[in-house]
Parts: C-alpha cells; sequence; structure tokens
C-alpha cells in the first residue's frame, strides 16, 4: 500500500501536523448472500492487449478512474513480455491483471482468444494476481479509428495504437466495477 505524508502548516492548522493520506481507497459494495456492506479497496490495475508483435498496457490510477500510465512491449516472445509485465507491476504497485480475451465477433472462441486464455494461466502462475479476461471486441479498431481522427498517419499508429486499445479495455472495466460498485 503507497501512502504519501503531507505537512499541514497552512491557515487555521495546527504547526507541526502532520496527516497521513492514503492512497489506496476504499469503497462499500452490498453482499447479497449476506446482505451487508463489504468493503473493497481501491487498486492499481493493468490492462493488458495480448499481441503478437505488440502488446499494449494501461494502467489505472488509485482512484480506478483512468488510465494513468501506457505503454507498448514490442516483442514476440511470451518470455519477453512476461517479465515486461512483471517489471511494470512491481514499478506501479499493480494489484490486478485485466488481460484482453478477443472472442470472435460472433461471440465464439478462436486461436487468438485460445492463446490469450493461455496466457493469463502464465500470468496468475508467474504473479500470483488475479486475471480477469475481458471481451475486447473491436477495441483495436475503435483504437484505430481514435489515432486517425487525431491526425496519426498509419506509420505513427502502429506505434501507439495498442497501448490505446488497452487504455480502451482498461476505461471499460473500469466503469463497470463502478457501476457494480452502485449497486
Amino acid at each position: 500500500m503507497e501512502a504519501r505524508h503531507l505537512a499541514a502548516a497552512g491557515e487555521g492548522e495546527r504547526p507541526g501536523f502532520c496527516a497521513v493520506l492514503v492512497a489506496q481507497e476504499a469503497y462499500f459494495v452490498y453482499d447479497s448472500v449476506t446482505e451487508q456492506k463489504v468493503q473493497v479497496l481501491r487498486m492499481k490495475i493493468m490492462a493488458i492487449d495480448y499481441g503478437d508483435a505488440h502488446t499494449g498496457i494501461a494502467i489505472s490510477d488509485y482512484t480506478e478512474t483512468l488510465a494513468g500510465y501506457s505503454d507498448v512491449i514490442h516483442s514476440r516472445k511470451q518470455e519477453e513480455v512476461l517479465s515486461g509485465v512483471q517489471r511494470l507491476i512491481a514499478e506501479h504497485g499493480v494489484e490486478l491483471l485485466v488481460l484482453g480475451y478477443p472472442r470472435n465477433m460472433d461471440g465464439t472462441v478462436g486461436v487468438r482468444a485460445e492463446k490469450c486464455a493461455a496466457f493469463a494461466e502464465v500470468l496468475r502462475q508467474e504473479t500470483g494476481l488475479e486475471v480477469v479476461l475481458w471481451d475486447e471486441r473491436r477495441t483495436t479498431i475503435d483504437a484505430h479509428n481514435i489515432l486517425f481522427q487525431n491526425g496519426q498517419n498509419a506509420k505513427k499508429r502502429k506505434k501507439t495504437v495498442d497501448a490505446v486499445a488497452a487504455a480502451l479495455m482498461l476505461e471499460g472495466y473500469l466503469t463497470r466495477r463502478r457501476l457494480e460498485a452502485q449497486k
């Protein structure tokens, strides 16, 4: 858990008073089984758009409202992608992984989805973190459209499209998480 100390020496505050602001906040959800409110800690969440040559990464801030960091791991080797993911987990204090699960447009599971499911198992074993498979149909298409509409040519889009796709997945997951917390 990450914490910052803030010196409170402003007007109306006691000189020398030190408050601790914990960056990892909590919220409550209703558990319909126990019929009680349950505290849920907020955390940093990493979305991964796993690809053959480029893997997009987006990491939320502790408020779970936006992607505070994004990157692309350029490698065709699963071991190198895993190493890059592990490094980012450690650097950013990530506690949950959301892995893109590219179903076919008709909802069936194809070769790409099977490859991602296998990588999810590797991530679980190697990181010890929960991995949520997230339906990522159309995220790469949407990412290309966003970049095109913002004036990026095909060459520039190729370098960042995977990070944008990961950010779109993360945005969708965080929205669903917030909506479920409001129930």
